[in-house]
Parts: structure tokens; sequence; C-alpha cells
């Protein structure tokens, strides 16, 4: 296979050299010979200094703060190919899957963004999300190439660069931890469809090196906010109550609801209500997303 010039490589990270080096090199190994983008969220590890010495084709943006997934925002606005592929420091793409994307994204212009079927590493099993991708029950355009999506992930998922940019990329607001919704609404709002494409995978070997206490904080945070910055009332209720009925009573918890809280004022000023459309899809994830057993807010 030669150099696929229609997909660009977007990689964020924060304090996880070792890890980050080995996706670099099997992304630079690729057939497809991606362009790699690699935004340094603020590392103290050296990591900025290792990609520079190892290696020098890839684009470093080395950030001296922690921009979260906006991250992704800086490196999409330094690439000029139609697709852009986003990539965790603990992911890598299956050689092959960014052509496939790229060649189903070419035949279908009103399609935003193509998730992958997720295998985890070591033993490359099925990541517990992609049943529910694969069974998604969300309604789609007739000619989509997968089962429609209500949201995605974004490390697993490849992105058309004009819608990314035409919702104006992930939310500064949101940060990290289910960023994806927010913008998959949006997406949804303006006409674009998403979907669960099986022939891509990425392989997942999940970093020790994180905060999950952080991570549940901010999931339950954005998981408010954009409840309320998108859904009619009853379904925000509905969603409120059960979110506040199935979490953990701990600390955590405590301190993702009042992180939510102080945003009140905020989301009531840019509230704007998703049209029917695309209101519907998260409607349909409503009872799958209360029966997952992969979308928990534990750490």
């Amino acid at each position: 296979m030669s150099r696929d010039p229609r997909v660009a490589v977007v990689v964020i990270t924060h304090e996880r050299r070792d890890e980050l080096l080995l996706a670099l090199e099997r992304l630079l190994a690729l057939p497809e010979q991606p362009h790699v983008v690699v935004v340094d969220n603020g590392s103290t590890d050296g990591t900025a200094g290792a990609v520079r010495g190892r290696f020098p084709q890839v684009e470093l943006v080395a950030s001296p703060e922690n921009l979260g997934a906006t991250g992704r925002n800086v490196g999409v606005a330094r690439v000029d190919t139609p697709y852009v592929a986003f990539c965790d420091d603990d992911t890598w793409w299956e050689p092959g899957s960014l052509t496939t994307a790229a060649d189903v994204l070419d035949a279908h212009p009103r399609l935003a963004v193509v998730t992958a079927r997720i295998l985890v590493e070591p033993g490359g099993t099925e990541d517990p999300i992609v049943p529910e991708l694969r069974d998604s029950p969300v309604r789609g355009a007739p000619w989509l190439p997968g089962p429609a999506l209500g949201s995605f992930l974004a490390g697993a998922s490849v992105v058309r660069r004009a819608a990314f940019e035409e919702v104006g990329g992930f939310s500064e607001r949101l940060w990290l931890g289910g960023e994806e919704e927010l913008m998959a609404g949006d997406l949804a709002a303006r006409g674009w469809e998403l979907c669960y494409l099986p022939e891509l995978t990425v392989h997942h070997q999940a970093s020790r090196a994180r905060d999950p206490h952080r991570r549940r904080r901010d999931g339950i945070r954005n998981t408010l906010w954009t409840t309320w910055l998108r859904r009619p009332v009853l379904p925000a209720l509905r969603r409120t109550a059960h979110l506040l009925h199935s979490l953990p009573r701990d600390r955590v918890t405590a301190h993702g609801l009042l992180a939510a809280a102080r945003g009140i004022p905020w989301v009531v000023r840019e509230r704007r209500v998703l049209p029917p459309h695309a209101e519907a899809r998260f409607a349909a994830l409503d009872e799958a997303q209360r029966r997952s057993t992969a979308r928990r807010y534990v750490s």
C-alpha cells in the first residue's frame, strides 16, 4: 500500500512519554504513512524532547498547559487533509484502517465520523463498548455503511475535517471526559451523520498513568452540562434523575455534582435545544445507556 495523503493523525498526550513513543512507532509504520501531529498537553516528563529526538518527522505542538480534548482542535488546525484520525497515546490504528476510512468518507459526503472496532490489548479482545456500537438503536440515513451512532469515541474515530471545523471542534468548557457527545449532537443538528464501521480497527492498551477519580468527576460534570445544554426539559430531567440514582455515593461524585452546579449560569446562557431529528438520536440511546455495563461512573 502506498502513502495515502487523505488522512492525517492527531494525537494528544499528557505525562505518558513511554507509551506515546510506542504508539508513534506503530503509527509511523502504517502503510498509509500518515502525517502525524502530536499535541503535548503540558507534560513535565520529557515527552516533547523525546519526540523531537526520536521522531523528527512528527509535527510536535508543545503546549505549556494541559488543553484536554481541545488539544485535538490545535492538532486539526495544523493539517490540511480532508480527514483526521484521532489517536490517544495508548491506542494505535490497524494497518489499512485509515485508507478504508478515507474510502468510505469519500463515498459518503454527508458522513462526518466513522468509529472503529476497539480491541483491548494485550489479548485482542473486543472492548465492552463494541456490542453497543454494533447494536446501536439510533436510526440514521439509509445510505449509511454501518450502524448509525448518536455519539462517538474520539480516540477510535476518523472525522471529516470540514464537519469538525463547522461545529467548532471540541468545547473548551468541557475540557476532557465525554466531550464527544456535545459535538455529536451539534453535528447531527447540522445534518451530518455518524456511524460505526467494523472494517476499521483500533487497538487499546489502557495506560496505568491516569487519574480515575478526576475522569469520573469530569465525566459526571460533562454529562450533566451536555444534557442541559442540548436536551429538552423532560428528557434532561429524566437523564439527570437516572444519573443521580446510579452514581456512587462518595466524595468524587459530590465534587462532580458541585462542579456541574457551578456551571449553571453559563449553561443557561448557552443552552440551545437540538432540533427534533437530532434529539431523536439521543432519545434512542437513553434506554441503552441506562442498561449499559460499559458506561459506569466508577473509579
